[in-house]
């Protein structure tokens, strides 16, 4: 795959692996790239489930630990396409 994962693709694949949290106190909307996934409202399970759909379709194997330290949207970004040898 010779495109770099997006933002966009990444909300859609966080949408479609759970709902947000109650507690969320930012929309899974707009730039949302430097918001924290716990503002987000996304969980563990959500990011868990999301990465699964990433391994999926990019030719990466994510640890978990490297994902919950990402903390944002843009940090997990940055670690997939680093992976994949992709720039954002």
């Amino acid at each position: 795959m010779s495109t770099a994962f997006t933002l966009g693709r990444l909300t859609e694949l966080l949408e479609e692996s759970g709902d947000p949290d109650s507690s969320a106190t930012v929309p899974l909307e707009g730039d949302i790239g430097n918001v924290t996934f716990e503002k987000l409202g996304i969980d563990s399970l959500t990011l868990f489930n999301t990465c699964v759909e990433i391994e999926s379709i990019y030719p990466v194997k994510l640890s978990l630990d490297d994902v919950l330290a990402a903390e944002t949207p843009n940090g997990l970004l940055n670690l997939v396409n680093q992976y994949v040898g992709l720039s954002a």
